[in-house]
């Protein structure tokens, strides 16, 4: 019978552990609109696939009374399981336990789920739901948070690391996500910040309220921290799932394929009508991508941030690409501050991973005005050129309109070790736009005419004519063809299983210097 007694025992607290904070707790969670832990790890993994880890972990404070107040498993949640078929190891903070805090035994359980992911070669998630440090545990709470920010760096390009703001997230409790690849939000109840609406206003006297000091919105359209922003925990969760389809395990696996079900030879008669006839006029750039992409299905990564240039992705063939792309039709597709963090960013987690990095041109050039140049939009600027041209990824660019000055440089050009650089018969590639070129070079000409306003309309339809085309270019062998839009699929396609063997390293070093 001992046995019967111990196995029930075990049961018991199984059964205590999944309470967390208590009935109670756990309505108050619901009535915020927020599910708790072990409801969001249910609906984020295949069905019955997570086995859990230290579910009998207790803290080991004493001082402010903690000694009487142990929950099983702490403030969190952790173990592994799978999405779509594959491994994942996770962690849910539980805000029914002492509000979700850190304290250093939540951190040990984060510690080893995370060890065990980067041994494994398998991504590690987070989903945040927390006020930050465990206070009554001191340094204790605060070495947690170290413990934590180490290992995100050292596994960072080893294992992908996406983080879920589900809840609060303060203090010290934010630069974990920050150092992770991709962060997920859900407005109304995602927020992050470093220090709260209280100490703000009595430090500087500045009044805000949480949501506008730290909701999902703010971090995705001005600050640029939230790569994706979600109406609730559902449909974030099932995000989240999206964008794993679309990474490899680690570093050691190659990228995900699927089934392809679009024809790899399909032509587009719609894209020979996309660029507008104008070259001041704008268009979508979306447009194109979703054209060229298997079945036009597109994940954007950071949509609301810098709109000028677009991230996401997509597939070729089956095969899972990354995307970064102009969008003329904001900012006239000019490379700013924000943007090229946003696209360095971008490219240097897909060459982490080796996933393709697909390119589509359309720069005017960089971002002009002292605002900018104040703001370090040299340093900022030569981010791009850094991440392409260290990245060793399979690179292939498309050039479908203006390609000027630095920006063609730094976007994807053959100068940076791009594999395959393609461009449309509508490309202009030139130190800068016929006006501009023609105003410097035939300045005196110019002044000196009897007419010249009809002198430079003149040598402006000159310029155009023998250089306003890629063909410049591609008798330098700096373009490698001039294609037809409608076969933009079936050339990236092809260019990508030519480079499915691409093995390529930089010189030996210790790390790169990337102008941050």
């Amino acid at each position: 019978m001992a046995i019967e007694h111990k196995i029930e025992n075990l049961a018991q607290l199984r059964t205590q552990s999944k309470l967390g904070g208590g009935q109670k707790r756990i309505e108050a969670q619901h009535e915020k609109g927020k599910l708790t832990a072990r409801e969001r790890i249910a609906l984020f993994l295949d069905e019955g696939s997570f086995m859990e880890l230290d579910a009998f972990v207790t803290h080991r404070a004493t001082e402010f009374g903690l000694a009487d107040k142990k929950f099983l498993g702490d403030a969190i949640v952790t173990g592994y399981g799978k999405v779509n078929g594959r491994l994942v190891y996770l962690f849910a903070q539980d805000f029914t336990v002492f509000g979700g805090s850190l304290s250093k035994v939540v951190a040990e359980k984060i510690c080893k789920v995370m060890d065990l992911a980067a041994k494994n070669g398998a991504p590690f998630i987070g989903l945040l739901d927390s006020g930050g440090a465990r206070i009554q545990e001191g340094d204790d709470s605060l070495a947690g948070y170290g413990d934590i920010f180490y290992r995100n760096t050292i596994y960072s390009g080893v294992i992908p690391q996406i983080s879920v703001v589900m809840g609060p997230a303060a203090g010290g409790a934010v630069y974990s996500p920050a150092i992770t690849d991709f962060i997920f939000m859900v407005e109304g109840t995602g927020q992050m910040y470093i220090t709260g609406p209280d100490v703000i206003k009595a430090t500087t006297g500045e009044e805000v309220t949480h949501e506008d000091l730290g909701g999902a919105m703010v971090h995705a359209e001005t600050s640029g921290n939230c790569h994706f922003v979600a109406e609730n925990d559902e449909e974030c969760l099932k995000m989240v799932r999206q964008l794993l389809s679309y990474i490899p395990q680690s570093n050691r696996e190659t990228t995900p394929l699927v089934q392809p079900t679009d024809d790899p030879n399909r032509m587009d008669e719609e894209l020979l009508h996309i660029i507008p006839d104008d070259p001041t006029k704008p268009y979508d750039m979306k447009d194109i991508i979703r054209r060229v992409i298997d079945n036009g299905e597109f994940m954007e990564v950071h949509e609301n941030y810098a709109p000028n240039i677009i991230t996401g992705f997509g597939r070729l063939n089956g095969q899972s690409v990354g995307i970064i792309a102009q969008q003329p039709s904001m900012a006239a597709g000019c490379l700013d501050i924000d943007a090229s963090d946003k696209a360095a960013r971008f490219v240097r987690f897909l060459d982490c991973f080796n996933i393709p990095i697909i390119t589509f041109v359309d720069v005017p050039g960089y971002m002009p005005g002292v605002e900018q140049e104040y703001g370090g939009i040299i340093r900022h600027g030569a981010k791009v050129i850094f991440a392409y041209a260290e990245a060793t990824a399979p690179k292939i660019t498309t050039i479908t309109r203006k390609a000027y000055g630095g920006a063609y440089v730094a976007m994807s050009s053959k100068h940076l070790g791009t594999d395959i650089n393609y461009a449309w018969p509508t490309a202009e590639i030139a130190v800068m736009g016929p006006d501009g070129a023609v105003n410097i070079i035939y300045r005196d000409a110019i002044k000196n005419s009897e007419n010249p306003e009809e002198t430079r309309k003149k040598l402006v339809a000159e310029y155009k004519e023998k250089f306003a085309n890629p063909y410049v270019a591609a008798g330098k062998g700096y373009i490698d063809d001039v294609i037809d839009p409608r076969e933009t699929r079936p050339m990236l396609i092809n260019a990508l299983e030519m480079l499915q063997n691409k093995q390529d390293s930089l010189p030996p070093k210790k790390h790169s210097n990337i102008p941050l």
